[in-house]
């Protein structure tokens, strides 16, 4: 069941007034509460929780362990929906209006991402397992509070106007931060639980996840993890939105993305790969300028991949062969390299399968110059829960650790240009 959707937002904010206060009567008057609701706001949101918030004392009331864990939670919520609803207003050329983001409800909020995500009220209400109405009421009230429209319909779809591309992905921050904290209170009760949503890029590392991810699973067995593949633009834009936890794979010039952060956990090395028994793999130290007798399949121009090929062709003094086949899937990739002589760059765990198995072949090093840094990508004011903090842990572990087992004996390895000169 999701429990965040039987929350009240207003529930929240007196959790936190009476958290910030250290009671019921003191905390009442900042809230526009009486002491009788604040009680039973507290006390509901105690049965809903399923967990004691406070210890009641004849000097005030104690918060306790859970209250702790998800007020800073619930506080980081506000504030990212308090940055929203001032961002909306400004590009209506609206004056900021303070505490505006009290009178939203939690029902809005979601009623605005789930149309936004679906592209219709229709769509939308039949995810959510709601009526239509009661969705587009849900969104009208929205913008009825913050005085400016969010939806207008561009064709069949209905598209964020620029007052809602500002609020959605601070209402989405929000929403990811109240489901965190729920996520809290549910480890810290049987220490298990949690999730996790991990992007991988598609050409990220395709052995050293996986060995995280079963370690992962085995400590943390009651957690839940998503890994999602895309296009680095894309789950960085889900990552900024707090759709997905972290990314996995090789590092960008973020230097334009302030609100995020990397840390680098190792170098790779891209290489030429190709069948086994391909011709060039059984020659020895032979020229580089013979690779521009075969084929080669490499993602199309804009993939990081494509220009570490490119370079590496200049850097020999030739310029990169035409290609017949442009392809940014590993699986095709793969799979044309078994059928003739074709030929790729290649991570070395990514196809290290296929060479168990007697089927690829490194055939040569792309250069030192083409090394990429592959670490983690996350935002920077992510705070991570129990099991977030557990899977990264493992996962450095895991980076430090790796090993050169799998390498092999590789038996071809292109002179440099300075060594070709001269070369029979």
């Amino acid at each position: 069941m999701d429990m965040l959707a039987n929350l009240n937002l207003k529930h929240l904010h007196a959790l936190v007034a009476v958290h910030d206060h250290g009671g019921i009567s003191a905390a009442a008057p900042h809230i526009n509460l009486s002491q009788p609701a604040l009680t039973q706001a507290i006390a509901r949101l105690e049965r809903q929780l399923d967990t004691l918030l406070f210890d009641r004392q004849p000097g005030g009331m104690a918060p306790t362990e859970a209250t702790e864990l998800l007020v800073p939670r619930i506080q980081r919520a506000l504030a990212y929906l308090s940055r929203g609803v001032r961002l909306a207003r400004r590009a209506g050329r609206l004056p900021t209006l303070p505490s505006l983001e009290r009178r939203l409800t939690l029902s809005q909020l979601r009623a605005l991402t789930a149309v936004h995500s679906a592209g219709s009220y229709t769509l939308a209400a039949e995810r959510a397992g709601l009526s239509q109405p009661a969705m587009h009421r849900a969104v009208r009230e929205l913008e009825s509070i913050i005085e400016v429209p969010l939806l207008q319909r561009r064709g069949k779809s209905l598209q964020p106007t620029a007052a809602a591309s500002r609020l959605l992905r601070l209402v989405r921050l929000a929403l990811s931060e109240l489901t965190s904290g729920l996520d809290e209170l549910s480890t810290m009760r049987d220490q298990q639980g949690g999730r996790l949503a991990i992007g991988v890029m598609p050409l990220a590392r395709a052995l050293l996840l996986p060995q995280a991810l079963a370690r992962f699973a085995q400590a943390w067995p009651g957690a839940t993890v998503s890994v999602v593949e895309g296009p680095f633009a894309e789950v960085l834009a889900d990552l900024r939105a707090g759709s997905l936890d972290l990314l996995v794979g090789a590092m960008r010039d973020l230097s334009a993305v302030p609100d995020v952060e990397q840390e680098g956990l190792f170098d790779d090395d891209p290489v030429i790969v190709g069948r086994a028994g391909h011709p060039v793999g059984g020659r020895g130290a032979s020229r580089f300028d013979e690779l521009l007798d075969y084929p080669w399949v490499i993602p199309a121009t804009g993939a990081p991949v494509r220009a570490r090929w490119e370079q590496m062709f200049r850097d020999q003094g030739h310029e990169p062969p035409s290609l017949g086949i442009e392809c940014g899937s590993l699986v095709i990739t793969r799979g044309l390299l078994l059928e003739g002589d074709w030929l790729t760059l290649m991570s070395r765990d990514q196809f290290v399968i296929e060479r168990r198995a007697g089927l690829l072949d490194e055939l040569g090093v792309a250069g030192p110059a083409l090394r990429r840094r592959i670490g983690l990508t996350t935002r920077a004011d992510w705070h991570p829960t129990r099991p977030q903090q557990a899977f990264v842990r493992i996962f450095r572990e895991v980076c430090r650790q790796r090993g050169h087992d799998d390498a092999g004996a590789w038996p071809f390895r292109y002179p440099t240009a300075q060594q070709n000169d001269g070369a029979p």
